[in-house]
């Protein structure tokens, strides 16, 4: 049986644990809703929807790129906008000149982060701009769930402070 000489790994193996439970625990209980942005951002829906229109109606492929963009948040560990980190799964070698979209996500953030800052997650922009995207090239439409939160933040909040 192997042992440890220093306490500090077994103590920053218990913090990671315990971080990684508590991103569980958080992610667990979080409420999702279609009304989330309501009063705190009530312009949400049609500043995604109006540069989804745009950008698919300048290229048509767009449209396919921002579900796949989706599709690929969603994939590994659920909707947390972690594909958009640079130096993750935004730049990984299997996602190299595959996905596309990103300077649309960007283009929305930007947008409400100017008049909502610090309201709209990435995660619940990805979210609406593949439905969006759908309707947009002629698909159905459906009620997206919001609320998500994004990986970064997720990790700041939920890990124990030293």
């Amino acid at each position: 049986m192997a042992s440890f000489n220093s306490s500090s790994s077994t103590i920053t193996t218990f913090k990671f644990h315990f971080g990684a439970f508590l991103l569980l625990v958080g992610v667990a209980s979080a409420q999702l809703a279609s009304n989330f942005y309501g009063t705190s951002c009530p312009s949400v829906l049609s500043v995604i929807k109006s540069a989804v229109d745009s950008a698919v109606s300048n290229e048509a492929r767009m449209g396919a790129s921002l579900l796949r963009l989706h599709f690929h948040d969603c994939f590994v560990n659920g909707c947390d906008a972690s594909v958009l980190l640079d130096g993750g799964e935004k730049t990984a070698p299997a996602n190299t000149n595959s996905l596309r979209g990103f300077e649309v996500i960007d283009s929305i953030k930007t947008q409400l982060e100017s008049s909502c800052p610090g309201v709209v997650s990435c995660a619940d922009i990805l979210s609406v701009a593949a439905r969006d995207s759908v309707v947009a090239l002629g698909g159905p439409s459906w009620q997206v769930q919001l609320g998500r939160r994004d990986l970064a933040m997720l990790i700041t909040t939920s890990l124990p402070q030293p």
